[in-house]
């Protein structure tokens, strides 16, 4: 996943200063606590903004660099000399990126320069402020497999933290009416609850609340991951759940990012980071984060309390059609790899092992791929799958060793 650039040390101070005053700006005009800390989402090109009459149609270019329009200008050179099979997505996505622009606000403008995509994406427009890029609009495809084909289609919008911190107030419910006008499914969307003057108990209380159970989602314990210096104290990050199943929190020492761990900030941030995995992903979310955030978990719920924040829980549960569809892709991929892989080397051993094979062929382990899944989930995908599976030939050269 792509990140923009950080910045030297003396930057992130000034930065960091610069951030809080905007957050709490934020909180005043809309009146919560939660904030979108990244976003991210596709529409289909069906659905993408036409493009405009003065791309389709340019006026002569300036010459002149204090012209207003000169940034333009140099944009509609470089769509001149697009191919013209890639020109309506190009037009398209430079559309999409003026609005995306529009509603963040006025200090937010694309960069002239077409740049190379991210994530598998062929071109980029970037969204710059302050001449820093700050998010991006990719369009065609990079390759041509099938996957790609399937996303040459689409345009795709990656707004980082920097953008969403310093967008004008209401940039959010603007984003959100942008997204539902083009049928835009979000396919990321960070939900950021700061403690400015730090969290009663600190990263020692986050660690005793997972450990107690507190942080348990669905009667399961959920994956952490604890990242920094935890026996000094400092820069620490304790993360809970995972990318893979869509949902993720990271309870980190903000202070300490931004201005380093000498100046003593206490300032911690709990971001809950929402991926469209096993979930779909409503713009309503960015019209209501602390409802959201809160409806992650009981334990959320607790923490945004403490901010002395009133919300209605909203979960964002598991859809059971895609979960599904994802436990049985996960193992016909793991099925395919014994048949075409392993199958020769277990057939060999099974001849040749004797009793000492079951052994060989038990465990507690489970693929890596298949750790998100539960053994009844992962159970009705084999069934399913097995089929499929069984038509596949052994690789050549190894069918000796099913004989």
């Amino acid at each position: 996943m792509t990140r923009p650039a950080r910045a030297k040390k003396n930057s992130l101070v000034l930065d960091g200063n610069e951030i809080k005053v905007r957050l709490e700006a934020e909180r005043t005009a809309s009146g919560s606590v939660v904030h979108v800390d990244w976003l991210r989402f596709t529409c289909q090109l069906r659905n993408a903004p036409a493009p405009s009459v003065d791309d389709l149609f340019p006026k002569p270019k300036t010459t002149s660099i204090y012209d207003s329009a000169y940034a333009m200008a140099q944009i509609r050179q470089v769509l001149s000399m697009i191919p013209d099979e890639d020109f309506a997505p190009a037009a398209q996505a430079l559309e999409l990126g003026r609005e995306v622009c529009q509603a963040l606000g006025e200090e937010f403008s694309l960069h002239p320069e077409l740049r190379k995509g991210h994530d598998f994406y062929k071109h980029r427009w970037s969204i710059v402020r302050n001449d820093q890029e700050c998010g991006w609009v990719g369009f065609l495809a990079s390759s041509d497999g099938p996957r790609q084909k399937a996303q040459a289609r689409t345009l795709h919008v990656n707004l980082y933290g920097y953008a969403c911190t310093f967008a004008a107030h209401g940039w959010n419910l603007r984003m959100a009416q942008l997204v539902d006008a083009h049928e835009a499914d979000i396919t990321r969307c960070d939900l950021a609850l700061d403690f400015f003057d730090g969290y009663s108990g600190g990263m020692e209380r986050i660690k005793t609340d997972y450990e107690s159970g507190l942080c348990d989602s669905g009667g399961k314990r959920l994956k952490c991951n604890l990242v920094g210096d935890w026996c000094n104290g400092q820069a620490r990050s304790f993360y809970i759940g995972s990318k893979e199943a869509g949902k993720q929190t990271n309870v980190y020492e903000k202070g300490d990012q931004l201005f380093g761990v000498e100046a003593g900030s206490a300032w911690m941030r709990f971001e809950l980071r929402y991926g469209n995995k096993l979930r779909v992903l409503s713009s309503e979310m960015l019209r209501r984060p602390a409802d959201f955030f809160a409806g992650a978990s009981e334990w959320h719920a607790l923490v945004l309390a403490q901010a002395d924040q009133r919300a209605l829980p909203e979960p964002v549960r598991c859809t059971p059609r895609r979960a599904l569809e994802t436990v049985e892709a996960e193992v016909y991929r793991n099925l395919k790899w014994f048949m075409n892989v392993a199958a020769p080397t277990v057939a060999l051993a099974f001849h040749t092992l004797g009793d000492e094979f079951l052994q060989f062929v038990t465990g507690p382990r489970t693929p890596g791929r298949l750790k998100a899944f539960n053994t009844a989930e992962i159970r009705r995908a084999c069934v399913a799958a097995f089929p499929k599976v069984s038509i596949l030939q052994p690789v050549e050269g190894y069918a000796h060793a099913f004989a």
